[in-house]
């Protein structure tokens, strides 16, 4: 582990933790559902968000009544014991590369929660950093027939809002040239990392982003047409899992939930500040606290990057108003792994 990411560790590994019961809370928006794991003692609740996709798999989770997390640990003991029990109930999650990590930091978040509630310290305190308000953007796609029309809409009520939008080879260079005329498109994100099998032809678009909206970052290009793109226009989000996966990149898309561990979360931390790596965050389609939470992580690390954190009513089908404006106010943030 790279020192300075070692010492930031260090600086949380040792917090008591005491877990006297947990149990689980169903949360629901729209189509999306989550699960809240919720672990108590010393008369808090420190909280965690499980983001699996599938309603089977919440279902699943909230079965499991025998992990073995009841007991008295410090906080680094806790973690490596996660590594030491089934956290599926004996079931091989789909698509496990993926969603164990997932899994992973629904314990890991929810832990540090109870840690740092029971510590009476806030994580910017614990780790000496000061939160400051946070850049924003929406992300969202634009329809099977695309239409500027939702980003139009959305600027009517937020405009100090930008916008991550998810490529797809039904763009026309006409579309890209309204996008450009809104000013507001931070990054256009190709998903080329997944391995999901490409219909269409991606060329002209790729070729009109670059030209038409030149200070949008490319997320996540196809390998084939990385090459051929300017590196410092390139932002990488499904390839990092560790700070050996950032490589020469110069901008990555920081998740937790992806990455899965605070251990490696923290290195890439460390590694990008060392290195001059630009960071953003990004969410996962979290409803409830996990959502504060990489709201909080981007206000402590790279607050003024374009934070693919947006409050969760801005995915809603149409936008509302009375929701806050980007960059979010940050007050000093209460104690826990939580924004207030």
């Amino acid at each position: 582990m790279d020192r300075r990411g070692q010492l930031m560790f260090d600086r949380l590994a040792g917090l008591p933790l005491d877990i006297e019961s947990y149990d689980y809370v169903r949360l629901t928006g729209g189509e999306r559902s989550t699960t809240l794991l919720r672990l108590h003692g010393r008369g808090h609740r420190g909280l965690g968000e499980d983001i699996m996709p599938a309603v089977e798999d919440h279902d699943a989770l909230e079965a499991q009544t025998e992990f073995p997390l009841v007991g008295s640990w410090t906080l680094v003991e806790f973690l490596d014991a996660l590594g030491s029990f089934d956290q599926w109930g004996g079931v091989e999650p789909e698509f496990a590369d993926f969603a164990r990590p997932f899994r992973n930091w629904l314990f890991e978040s929810a832990a540090l929660d109870l840690a740092l509630l029971q510590a009476g310290l806030s994580l910017g305190d614990a780790l000496g950093r000061t939160a400051r308000p946070v850049t924003f953007v929406n992300s969202f796609g634009l329809g099977e027939t695309p239409s500027v029309d939702g980003v139009r809409a959305r600027l009517e009520l937020y405009p100090s809002v930008g916008f991550k939008l998810d490529a797809a080879p039904a763009w026309s260079r006409g579309l890209i040239e309204e996008l450009a005329g809104t000013g507001a498109v931070r990054t256009v994100d190709f998903k080329g990392r997944y391995g999901l099998e490409v219909e269409g032809d991606f060329a002209p678009v790729y070729e009109a982003v670059l030209e038409l909206l030149p200070e949008a970052r490319i997320e996540d290009p196809h390998e084939a047409f990385a090459a051929g793109l300017p590196l410092e226009r390139v932002a990488y989000d499904a390839p990092i899992k560790r700070a050996s996966d950032i490589g020469a990149t110069q901008t990555i898309n920081v998740k937790p939930s992806r990455i899965g561990d605070l251990r490696s979360l923290l290195e890439i931390y460390a590694h990008c500040e060392a290195h001059g790596v630009v960071m953003y965050g990004g969410g996962m389609g979290e409803l409830g606290p996990a959502r504060e939470q990489v709201q909080l992580l981007a206000a402590l690390f790279h607050p003024d990057g374009p934070n693919d954190v947006a409050p969760p009513p801005f995915n809603l089908p149409e936008p509302i108003s009375g929701l806050p404006t980007s960059p979010l106010e940050v007050t000093a943030p209460p104690i826990g792994f939580r924004l207030k």
